[in-house]
């Protein structure tokens, strides 16, 4: 395990959350994207994500090495109180607890947001991932079948949640 601080992410912070981004992408063990994204389409969601949706980072020796994101679950405002969350982290660090840093950062934030309950969708050969997220309290809801493609295959989703005021 190494150390690293967690921090709100800034507009300085774009180009590596994107790096560390088309990682996640290129690896497709943590999302469904096919298409590397470029800086615009960076900026315009950075940008989305203000106010309750927050971004986190995680460094270390000043070097952005992970990122975290509260995001909108739905429009509807029955669901107001319930956010997405991706986490993301540089392929060098992974498995070295920088994710779990970030979700307890994170989680700190949504709470403080009054978001009442994370969720997240994650892939059933995601183990590292799903390790995580069990080990810091999330639970199995469910599973969509065959909900996305990679390549030419179907793809399950796993769906996971954690309620954060009891």
């Amino acid at each position: 395990m190494i150390t690293v601080t967690t921090r709100e992410a800034t507009n300085i912070d774009v180009a590596a959350i994107l790096e560390i981004y088309n990682q996640g992408i290129m690896d497709r063990i943590a999302t469904l994207e096919t298409e590397p994204k470029d800086l615009p389409y960076m900026n315009q969601w950075f940008q989305d994500h203000q106010a309750r949706y927050s971004i986190l980072v995680a460094e270390r020796a000043g070097v952005v090495i992970g990122w975290a994101s509260l995001n909108p679950y739905s429009h509807r405002c029955a669901y107001n109180g319930v956010s997405d969350l991706s986490v993301y982290v540089d392929r060098e660090y992974r498995g070295k607890g920088v994710g779990s840093a970030l979700l307890s950062a994170i989680e700190a934030k949504a709470i403080q947001h009054d978001f009442r309950k994370i969720v997240l969708f994650t892939l059933p050969f995601n183990a590292q991932g799903q390790g995580l997220y069990n080990k810091k309290g999330y639970r199995k809801v469910g599973v969509f079948e065959k909900q996305g493609v990679i390549g030419n295959h179907l793809i399950d989703v796993v769906i996971m949640e954690k309620v954060l005021l009891k």
